[in-house]
């Protein structure tokens, strides 16, 4: 698959090498607007209609023809205007008309007065202020034009774009069917929650952090549990899982452990492009693809795992259900403490960023290691800290990026 597997991947170059290998897999289909939500737009959704759709006011006012109008001399009120109720009699010069935020400006009109800017006399309107032309008018297609494209292809469809969409009176909506994805953990120490531990075991965590973010996501899961380090059960499931699912997120397994089979079984099964990447946490991290899904193995270590399904699987995901996906915002932050950090690979801290005397501030969540869940969970924040950077001395500017989505 073209990777330098000799020795740490920089994590930029180890993305940029996954994503070219990568496309859309995901057919489309036409949903009602109603049941859409979550999905992906399959193309461009165009504007049917201008928005507005044709000249109305922003304000509750009057609607005035500027020729008619002079200093002091009052108009007389010729009818009202409502939204949904146009005005539609005769309009004689030297006369106004009541109209109210959104109801269509009468033909002729060239301003609207906002109702504080009068003085009313029964029917008989005095202006305080002369209005300039289309003072207060919304123009049709102001907002939108006919034709205009209003929701690129890739959009993944939220609260924010629904009301759009109804807006334009858009019923049904072109998708793409959500990405099928297969999970398993690997280990023999893993137990499922709910059981008792016997000594030497721990509660199978991952599953939990990877199904959540998958459903975050949109994508349909396929749980497979806990599979132990057996080679014939192993194989079991990553040909069940291939036969199944688009793509196979498996956790554990990809180190260099007597017990770790996952290497060989993407070389027996299909095609392997394995690294180890220049990140802490989450060095050993496995991509490779099986005769029909994509298969990515998240380290085991919980904090790991979530780095890096955050970092690498998430965008890969994204491309393959066909979603527009932007990199995470970053943000400079001023350290409130020290920050212990060896040159060597780019570092995922976990930290708390809050608003200080002197700006942006960030301290650590405690304990760095992989395997301490807690400091991942207390977190709003990664402090990233370059790869060749060491210790960060409090007071020092270093970059943050807020959780997104998956982990919010």
């Amino acid at each position: 698959m073209g990777f330098d597997t000799s020795g740490l991947l920089p994590l930029s170059d180890a993305l940029q090498g996954m994503l070219e290998q990568l496309a859309c897999s995901c057919d489309s289909e036409q949903l009602p607007l109603p049941e859409a939500l979550g999905r992906v737009l399959a193309s461009d959704i165009a504007s049917p209609l201008a928005v507005p759709p044709f000249d109305n006011s922003a304000m509750d006012g009057y609607a005035v023809r500027l020729a008619d109008l002079t200093a002091g001399t009052p108009l007389i009120m010729a009818g009202k205007a409502f939204a949904g109720q146009p005005y539609q009699g005769e309009w004689p010069a030297g006369h106004c008309v009541r109209i109210m935020t959104g109801a269509p400006v009468p033909a002729g009109t060239d301003a609207v007065v906002m109702q504080e800017e009068t003085q009313a006399d029964g029917d008989r309107i005095t202006f305080l202020a002369q209005p300039e032309p289309g003072q207060n008018i919304r123009r049709a297609g102001s907002d939108i034009g006919k034709g205009a494209c209003v929701l690129p292809a890739g959009t993944r469809l939220t609260p924010r774009e629904m009301p759009l969409l109804a807006s334009l009176g858009v019923a049904t909506v072109p998708v793409r069917r959500p990405l099928k994805v297969a999970i398993f953990s690997t280990g023999d120490e893993l137990k499922p929650v709910g059981t008792p531990l016997a000594h030497g075991d721990i509660y199978d965590s991952n599953r939990y952090g990877v199904r959540a973010m998958l459903a975050r996501m949109g994508c349909n899961c396929l749980d497979l549990g806990i599979i132990p380090d057996d080679p014939a059960q192993l194989r079991a499931a990553f040909i069940r899982a291939d036969e199944e699912a688009d793509v196979l997120i498996t956790t554990g397994g990809v180190s260099v452990g007597e017990a770790d089979f996952t290497k060989q079984l993407l070389d027996e099964l299909g095609e392997i492009g394995f690294w180890k990447l220049a990140i802490k946490p989450g060095k050993p991290f496995a991509f490779g693809r099986l005769p029909r899904a994509w298969f990515f193995g998240l380290p085991g270590n919980p904090v790991s795992a979530m780095v890096t399904f955050d970092q690498l699987v998430q965008p890969a995901l994204a491309k393959l259900a066909g979603q527009r996906f932007e990199r995470p915002l970053q943000l400079q932050a001023i350290a409130a403490e020290p920050l212990k950090k060896s040159p060597g690979r780019l570092d995922f801290q976990r930290g708390i960023m809050s608003q200080g005397p002197n700006g942006l501030e960030v301290r650590s969540t405690g304990s760095q290691d992989s395997a301490v869940f807690s400091s991942l969970s207390r977190a709003n924040c990664y402090i990233v800290l370059e790869r060749e950077r060491g210790r960060v001395a409090a007071g020092e500017t270093v970059t943050v990026e807020p959780f997104g989505g998956l982990l919010l």
